[in-house]
């Protein structure tokens, strides 16, 4: 019973989130309206992320590129009658992208942008609150980019992506069921207190209709170093065919925080008795301490192709393949040995995914440009291990947006996108925090809805 109140297992909750789910695809409005595809596209300073061999191609010296989206998504959790809904607040993935052309073949940029994130709030006292309350990530990349035309039709890109984040979770360190086990388990022990005390704790036990105690964690990820490079080649006239791949990044929190709150005075007095009582029911000061983990941030590998068949229409499609069977396992470890809690792994077994893109753009007048777009996104999460802080599921995004030009140079961009997830039941796997080799199996069904406007703003001079 030493681990009643362990709070790895909150490490591990909070930063599995940065897998599935935290990859997020907002990166340039003009994209977003056709369904994210790019890397085999001309899009001046926004190449950089896309393919950065695109970058070279830009129509004038100075290329610039800002823009906003605001997601607003749902999750709902149902089970046996009883179901739920998250309360997220909106998040706010941003971009900045600045090229530079230095001569007709060679081009350099830096670009900023969110291609992480994730907010995610379920009620304080739903039923998983032990294994996720609410949740918020955010990951920044900075990439200083360089591209070079070889020849007519053929060009090559290199960006080096500095990325760091920061997180925020809090979570329920034990069940309502669980908690009401230990007052059933003291109600039948002999402990060496008076019988009137023992009914008094038995009592105030049976009455807790909530999680008795929350942990709040606090980390950052320091800054991790990766790479983009991409290559572009134009067979014909009407044709580019785009290859990019972007590198995993080991992410990695050195000295994350936690703080430690009580449902109300009443249960921090009764776990401090039980704790005097009964030292296996201790509670660890790991609020004391520090924790340092790793975890990867996916590679990506898109194969794509732009087809011209006017001057007026460009048609694309992407291939992206992602690499989150990195993500096998997670460890994490307390950095103060004398806290005396052991390290903690955790199996996640993701798989490798897929993403499918289409897009269209069509050019109505010299000033305004229309977009469409859609595609498929696979879950990297397998059936047995599915937990509510990432409810990950298959996705359909469809998406629309317009760019209009009210100067020479000037643009603006506006998109919406849609997300619809496909339906899931799934399970997740627990170490029952009070009898120790018991199991506890979280199963449900999970659906999710997203939508996303977007606006952006570009130059060039």
């Amino acid at each position: 019973m030493k681990n009643f109140f362990v709070f790895v297992f909150v490490c591990i909750c909070c930063l599995s989130s940065f897998a599935e789910g935290f990859q997020v695809n907002l990166l340039s409005t003009k994209q977003t309206g056709m369904g994210h595809v790019g890397v085999a596209m001309k899009l001046g300073a926004e190449s950089m992320h896309f393919n950065p061999a695109g970058l070279v191609f830009m129509n004038q010296a100075v290329d610039l590129s800002i823009g906003m989206s605001a997601v607003m998504a749902q999750a709902k959790y149902s089970s046996d009658g009883y179901s739920v809904k998250t309360d997220n607040p909106v998040s706010t993935p941003i971009y900045a992208y600045a090229g530079f052309r230095i001569y007709d073949n060679l081009a350099a940029g830096i670009a900023f942008n969110t291609p992480y994130g994730n907010s995610l709030k379920w009620p304080k006292n739903w039923l998983g609150a032990n294994l996720i309350q609410d949740i918020s990530l955010k990951a920044y990349v900075i990439q200083p980019t360089l591209s070079y035309k070889i020849m007519d039709g053929l060009s090559v890109g290199f960006g080096l992506q500095l990325a760091f984040g920061e997180v925020n979770l809090s979570r329920a360190l034990l069940s309502v069921n669980e908690f009401q086990t230990v007052g059933k388990m003291i109600e039948s022990a002999p402990l060496p207190i008076p019988d009137e005390q023992k009914e008094t704790i038995v009592q105030l036990i049976k009455g807790t209709k909530v999680p008795p105690a929350y942990a709040r964690l606090d980390g950052k990820a320091h800054v991790r170093v990766g790479f983009n490079v991409g290559v572009m080649y134009e067979p014909c006239e009407k044709v580019t065919i785009g290859f990019s791949y972007r590198s995993k990044i080991e992410m990695r929190v050195k000295e994350g925080e936690a703080e430690l709150t009580y449902a109300n005075q009443n249960i921090e007095n009764l776990l401090g008795q039980l704790g005097a009582i009964v030292p296996d029911l201790s509670i660890p000061k790991y609020d004391q301490g520090t924790f340092h983990a790793e975890l990867p941030l996916p590679s990506n590998t898109t194969l794509g192709v732009s087809y011209r068949p006017t001057d007026r229409w460009e048609l694309a499609l992407d291939l992206q393949y992602v690499g989150w069977q990195a993500y096998d396992s997670l460890n994490v470890y307390f950095n103060e040995a004398e806290l005396g809690i052991k390290p903690i792994k955790a199996q996640k077994n993701y798989k490798n995914t897929m993403i499918y893109r289409i897009g269209a753009k069509y050019k109505t007048t010299d000033r305004l440009d229309l977009r469409a777009g859609i595609y498929y996104d696979q879950s990297p999460i397998r059936k047995n291990h599915y937990n509510p802080e990432t409810p990950g599921m298959n996705k359909l995004g469809l998406s629309a947006g317009l760019t209009f030009s009210p100067y020479k140079n000037l643009e603006i961009d506006f998109a919406f996108l849609y997300i619809q997830g496909f339906s899931r039941h799934g399970n997740y796997t627990s170490q029952n925090v009070v009898i120790p080799g018991q199991k506890d199996v979280f199963s449900g069904k999970y659906k999710s809805t997203a939508f996303s406007p977007s606006l952006g703003i570009a130059y060039r001079f």
